[in-house]
């Protein structure tokens, strides 16, 4: 059936509350004006019978939708028409309709989802004279231009327009409401905070829209990386943040976290040109480390900063010791300012031997602060964050200044080698402040080796490419610290000037199966160095048995304390002063005093009874304990690493008051080079058994859930004199 035209429809309905009446004006009159409106679109009008179906709609407003009209009339309104989604009055039409009473503006969007059309109705329901119900009857407003740019209004203020991802507001609010609701309910959540390394550098050499399109790259990348698993915002600037709920697995995490870093490392292509940047990213997981938006937030910025200090391209969890170590790292570095101002660094150098001669043929220079207050501080503590702080440019440049003064005075067959921080060999003008010291100091460019760790090549490609070029046009020596530890390429390694590949320490760390290490990734490196026509080096060699395997193994050069520590100058020119400097390796070094040094304490739980005892060795499936006796094979014990962090493990061997213990579930990376266990005490069976929820404090956590009032066993493992407190 047709529709009637909309006069006929009210003419027709005079005494069901029509126009009848209308005298003065004429009631034509008055209905043409109502048809002018109509078809105007201002404005439109529609009607159901009683059963609910369309009796009558503008045609203007059926054309909106995309209906003809024989379609629209005898369906029912809400096979058309749906509510919007998030209004107050979510209720469906067909609910309205059902309930026979007045409404007025509800919104409601086509139900097709190829037509963007926003209606506001507003309908009272008719009867007649004996009061059965006829139908309803009202108007209808298309609002779709205002309601459209309302919603992106409302878009604009909880997204970056650049990126489409979250804004600072709108990540508020949903960690806010997650760690409501999630307190609630005894879950967890776990944040991301984000920052890109080098981003400056490719807004201040490529322009500001080369950045604008690098961080809509990175939006996509972050979307893939996280892969619908929480929200990703963008806080402004190279900040962004991740909220995922439901996780608090640090292996799964710290998985994440990996892929993040390394999609974001990958080179991006803007109208500009090619360029290349990194990402760090701190971690904190609710409730472990906050139950409150501030608190979980300041826990991921200082593990941000951590992993940012720790050497960029890393990620991090936050720990209680980060508090601590923010304090300390800020004082070292207003201390780290003045020691440059006070001259009160020195250099000492390590000598590289030649494993078929036992000959020395270089020394590498080493960093020396002799501070008032903390004594000798080791290179390993205050390098990273003259780093962070960017320090590290003037304290290089005395380095390298003082250090090719120093070897003008050596003889011309030994080199001097020199480790450059990735931030100083990004630093502007970097070549050129070598060519200058060589020039002024005088030193032979062959004889200078500038050691380069991996993640120099992760910088801008271009600037990379010329700044090798210049250091090999003018003779220097260059060699890849660290190989195999980080992300270069092997077609990159194939193309660039490196003269020899460095085997770094940790890769003579005991492994199943070997206690020197992994000599089979040694074995490789060696045997792709020797294809590429450069020469191999191993720093960190502290043992005998371990030299002997690297020269079976081929490897030219070794450093390290199974021939010598480093040495003041006033020591290297007394040595050479006596013709060829020839050491004979020792195993009398000072290797066993420093590898004790990073032993720490630990607790050890068994039944009811807790332990102090010293962590000699850990790999991720097992650890290595000492400081209680008479322990047979097959005990279960707990270590408590602290933090909340409980191990469990079953003794495999015991020898005396040492025990090979295995873990029930593996380690997983810190972050920070360490290992950590994937779960920790939850504060949720804290608060079960009496504490305040809260963010896990340091400590011990072991006893928490201990019934109280259990009756106490006697200790079965007695303390050896080995163990803590002990000596």
């Amino acid at each position: 059936m047709g529709a009637m035209p909309f006069s006929n429809l009210f003419s027709s309905r005079k005494d069901a509350g029509g126009l009848s009446g209308l005298t003065n004006f004429g009631a034509e009159d008055k209905l043409r004006i109502v048809d002018e409106i109509e078809q105007s679109g201002a404005l439109g009008f529609w009607a159901t019978d009683k059963q609910g179906n369309i009796a009558y709609l503008s045609p203007p407003i059926a054309l909106r939708l995309g209906i003809a009209m024989d379609e629209v009339i005898g369906t029912a309104f809400q096979k058309i028409l749906i509510p919007i989604e998030g209004e107050a009055d979510g209720r469906s039409l067909g609910l309205k309709l059902n309930t026979r009473k007045s409404f007025s503006n509800l919104s409601v969007q086509a139900k097709d989802p190829r037509n963007d059309a926003v209606l506001s109705l507003s309908g009272r329901a008719l009867y007649d004279e004996q009061t059965e119900f006829t139908g309803f009857r009202g108007s209808v407003v298309d609002i779709t231009d205002d309601f459209r740019a309302e919603e992106e209004a409302n878009r604009l203020a909880k997204f970056d327009s650049l990126t489409g991802l979250a804004n600072r507001h709108r990540m508020e609010q949903r960690i806010d409401s997650t760690l409501h609701t999630f307190c609630a309910a005894k879950r967890s959540a776990a944040l991301m905070m984000l920052d890109l390394d080098r981003f400056k550098q490719v807004n201040d050499t490529l322009g500001h829209a080369a950045g604008d399109q690098l961080l809509q790259q990175v939006a996509d990348r972050l979307g893939s990386a996280v892969a619908g698993r929480g929200e990703i915002g963008r806080l402004g600037g190279d900040e962004f943040q991740v909220l995922i709920p439901d996780l608090d697995d640090r292996g799964e995490l710290g998985e994440i976290a990996k892929k993040i870093i390394q999609m974001l490392s990958q080179p991006y292509s803007v109208e500009e040109g090619r360029c290349t940047i990194g990402c760090s990213v701190g971690i904190a997981i609710a409730p472990y480390d906050g139950v409150q938006r501030d608190e979980l937030t300041r826990a991921a910025d200082l593990a941000l900063y951590a992993s940012k200090n720790g050497g960029r391209g890393q990620f991090r969890f936050y720990g209680a010791d980060l508090e601590h170590e923010a304090n300390l790292r800020k004082r070292m570095e207003e201390d780290l300012a003045a020691a440059i101002e006070a001259g009160d660094f020195a250099l000492e150098y390590q000598p590289i031997v030649e494993l078929g001669s036992n000959k020395v043929v270089g020394l590498e220079a080493k960093y020396s602060w002799q501070d008032e207050d903390r004594g000798r501080v080791s290179p390993d503590t205050f390098l990273p964050i003259a780093e962070g702080s960017r320090l590290i440019i003037p304290i290089g440049e005395w380095a390298l200044r003082k250090a090719c003064e120093d070897a003008v005075q050596w003889h011309d067959s030994l080199r001097l080698s020199l480790n450059i921080s990735p931030v100083q060999f990004e630093a502007n003008g970097f070549s050129e402040m070598v060519e200058k010291i060589l020039g002024e100091t005088g030193l032979d460019p062959s004889r200078l080796e500038i050691e380069l760790n991996e993640s120099v090549l992760l910088g801008d490609a271009s600037k990379v490419d010329v700044t090798l070029s210049h250091l090999f046009k003018l003779g220097v020596r260059l060699t890849l610290d660290q190989f195999g530890t980080g992300k270069s390429s092997l077609a990159y390694l194939r193309r660039a000037p490196f003269n020899t590949l460095k085997i770094g320490a940790n890769f003579f760390e005991p492994v199943m199966g070997n206690d020197l290490g992994d000599m089979e990734l040694v074995r490789a490196v060696v045997a792709l160095a020797h294809a590429l026509g450069m020469e191999t080096a191993a720093s960190g060699v502290h043992a005998m048995p371990l030299m002997e395997e690297l020269r079976h193994l081929k490897v030219n050069q070794v450093q390290g304390f199974v021939f010598s520590d480093a040495m003041p100058q006033e020591r290297v020119l007394e040595e050479i002063a006596n013709g060829d400097w020839i050491l004979e390796p020792t195993d009398q070094g000072n290797q066993r005093a420093n590898r004790r040094t990073v032993f720490r304490r630990i607790g050890l739980i068994h039944e009811d009874h807790y332990y102090d005892v010293t962590l000699r060795n850990l790999s991720r499936s097992g650890a290595m304990i000492e400081g209680i006796e008479d322990v047979p094979v097959g005990t279960m014990f707990v270590l408590d690493f602290g933090g909340g962090q409980l191990a469990v493990c079953t003794v495999r061997r015991t020898m005396g008051d040492t025990q090979g213990l295995e873990f029930e579930q593996e380690l997983v990376d810190d972050g920070a080079g360490g290992l950590c266990t994937r779960h920790r005490v939850s504060p949720y069976e804290l608060a079960a058994a009496g504490a305040p929820l809260e963010a896990l404090p340091a400590g011990k956590h072991a006893m928490a859930n201990a019934q109280s009032g259990a009756p106490a066993s006697y200790a079965k493992f007695k303390l050896s004199k080995n163990a803590p407190g002990q000596n």
